[in-house]
């Protein structure tokens, strides 16, 4: 049995994507928003990017605002190295103009299509120790996006709060019908971070086929970020009703469950 639920923040990315695609304002990424919390989502989350491919600025702004006013978790991802640029103000100065609940910091290229790997924490500390300090003076709870098996012990060093696991690996793995043989290195992982004092987080590729057996398998998983199955499952069964499946499978049941 799981300690407590896991907390679900939805990720609006793909709902600005289809925006943007056509250009205007619909889909609303605030009427999402709404819909999500309505049907009991804890939180928000968004990845505003440089190239402005989805989530901008003022949706930032925007999106902060309604979270602070509905009293649940904001929470911001980028990469902090990401130099400023116009139309984009930088990870530390959007934090800093939004102040979310939740910094979470992901090393993600300009040329990725999608965040692919967690930080080298021997590589990257050094670096990272500032900016958390930073953020967390801006009263941010600072996660740091980690791969299965990563030196988790080096985020509790330089200050950060929780990690957020990849789990892209495990959903690979778990399409092919190999989740068990996948699963190991995320417990040990997510072992070690509590063991070091870190929350821990996860997200990327998670959907309602994968969730639930990745959430018994690891310990105490704070919150789940995920927002491209999601998005895309809504597309069938609506936003209200497959938040609300999620939700289920983050208190450990199973009805909701796609198959």
């Amino acid at each position: 049995m799981r300690a407590a639920a896991t907390q679900l923040s939805v990720n609006l990315n793909k709902i600005a994507v289809l925006r943007n695609s056509r250009g205007g304002t619909d889909p609303d990424l605030l009427r999402a928003a709404h819909a999500c919390l309505d049907a009991g989502a804890d939180g928000i989350t968004v990845h505003p990017r440089p190239d402005a491919r989805h989530t901008r600025h003022d949706d930032v702004l925007a999106l902060a605002a309604l979270t602070r006013a509905r009293g649940v978790e904001f929470n911001l991802e980028g990469n902090p190295f990401a130099p400023p640029r116009a139309g984009y103000a930088g990870f530390l100065r959007l934090c800093e103009l939004a102040r979310p609940a939740q910094a979470t910091l992901v090393p993600d290229g300009d040329a990725q299509l999608t965040s692919d790997h967690g930080f080298d924490f021997a590589r990257d500390a050094e670096a990272l120790q500032p900016l958390v300090a930073a953020l967390k003076a801006l009263g941010c709870r600072v996660s740091l996006f980690a791969d299965a098996g990563a030196d988790v012990a080096a985020a509790a060093r330089i200050g950060a709060d929780r990690i957020e696991l990849y789990t892209g690996p495990y959903a690979e793995a778990f399409a092919a019908g190999e989740a068990a043989r996948a699963l190991p290195a995320f417990v040990a992982t997510a072992r070690a971070a509590q063991a070091a004092g870190l929350g821990v987080n996860a997200g990327h590729d998670l959907s309602q086929a994968n969730l639930g057996a990745f959430l018994d398998a690891v310990p105490d998983v704070r919150e789940v970020s995920i927002g491209h199955a999601l998005v895309g499952e809504a597309l069938y069964a609506g936003l209200a009703e497959t938040v609300l499946r999620y939700l289920a499978l983050c208190r450990g049941e199973r009805a909701g469950a796609a198959s």
